[in-house]
């Protein structure tokens, strides 16, 4: 009889191991999470987060992954990350990017950190209205990831780690251009860059070096042509505020009017006023972040400041401020030049560089 039993036994143990195995595949499964990203904003005001795309810690993480992953690339052989390299300051040292078809962008990579506080657009010359617009652009760029959108969808798709994902950040899914767009907003504006020296030194927690600290009162002090022992290199007036920028679109006395290569902002507003202006940037980590200008003309900080002290050229939208100190440059000396690179390097934030949250998650 006992015998008779055990083919019934084995089918029961196995309804019961099949049963066991389907309740843990659905304790397993994805559910919406909805838990807020904390952004840490240490000393910076509240940054204007889009009340339709609040961060959330699972909504930040697929950005992330989105960020890092070639899929969104024609070939799936390039990433948003392989332009914009954290050790690099989320951007990129080559003068122009190099897309999937080993062809060059025109402009130089901007830096990816504090984008939760730009309110100007984005883009040298602000194309993109909201971040999330900005996201989806490169993915479609003949000269950088030539890529459709349809296609990365249809990739995403099949791919179970994505669906899950999706479904904790959004709720389902569904896989759309807006979600996308959606996560990697969120992960681009969890990016914050807020740790530097100079930021410690604000706090009172170090002190800077002399050198450093006479290249700190140079760049906060105004040019003064009658008081040069008083004067200047006048940064602040246009990269001041907590993040060193003052969300503009400025003509930085480049080129001439002849010499124009590049119509910055005008291409996007159609004011010819806007000729050959370009957003300016933050200079938190510029050490990190060569070659500088919009078109990445200056390999150094110390040709940047040549720049400003001497090199300064006249054209029709070039900014008044700027334009006043073409007669007699900055009047800085070489070391002066030195303590304002040194003061420059204060900014970079190590802490942002080195945080595991910014790095690839696979």
């Amino acid at each position: 009889m006992i015998l008779n039993k055990l083919p019934y036994i084995f089918i029961l143990s196995g309804l019961l191991l099949i049963a066991c195995n389907k309740d843990d595949d659905d304790s397993m499964q994805a559910t919406y999470d909805d838990t807020p990203y904390i952004l840490e904003i240490g000393a910076f005001p509240e940054p204007a987060i889009p009340e339709d795309n609040q961060l959330t810690e699972q909504g930040v993480l697929l950005g992330r992954m989105l960020f890092y992953d070639a899929t969104l690339s024609k070939g799936e052989i390039q990433s948003c990350a392989d332009c914009h390299r954290l050790s690099d300051g989320f951007s990129d040292t080559l003068q122009f990017s190099l897309g999937v078809e080993e062809l060059p962008g025109k402009r130089q990579a901007m830096g990816i950190f504090n984008m939760a506080w730009h309110t100007n657009e984005f883009f040298w010359d602000g194309r993109a209205h909201l971040l999330r617009d900005q996201a989806l652009l490169p993915i479609q760029d003949p000269l950088e990831m030539n890529e459709s959108l349809e296609n990365v969808i249809a990739k995403l798709s099949d791919k179970d780690e994505y669906r899950d994902q999706f479904v904790r950040a959004f709720g389902d899914d569904n896989i759309t251009e807006l979600r996308i767009s959606l996560a990697l907003e969120q992960f681009m504006m969890s990016i914050v860059s807020n740790n530097s020296k100079y930021d410690r030194y604000l706090a009172g927690e170090v002190e800077l070096t002399e050198s450093e600290e006479r290249g700190r009162e140079l760049y906060f002090a105004e040019y003064n042509p009658f008081f040069p022992e008083l004067s200047g290199a006048d940064c602040a007036h246009c990269h001041g505020g907590a993040n060193f920028e003052n969300d503009q679109y400025m003509n930085n006395g480049l080129d001439t009017d002849a010499d124009f290569t590049d119509i910055g902002r005008e291409e996007v507003s159609g004011s010819v006023d806007d000729r050959a202006k370009f957003k300016v940037p933050s200079l938190r980590n510029i050490e990190l972040t060569p070659p500088y200008m919009h078109d990445g003309r200056f390999k150094t900080l110390e040709e940047v400041v040549d720049h400003y002290n001497e090199g300064i050229q006249e054209s029709s939208t070039v900014d008044a401020a700027i334009l006043a100190t073409k007669e007699t440059g900055l009047m800085l000396t070489d070391q002066d030049k030195q303590d304002l690179v040194n003061f420059l390097k204060t900014l970079t934030d190590e802490v942002f560089m080195n945080n595991p949250e910014y790095k690839s998650p696979f």
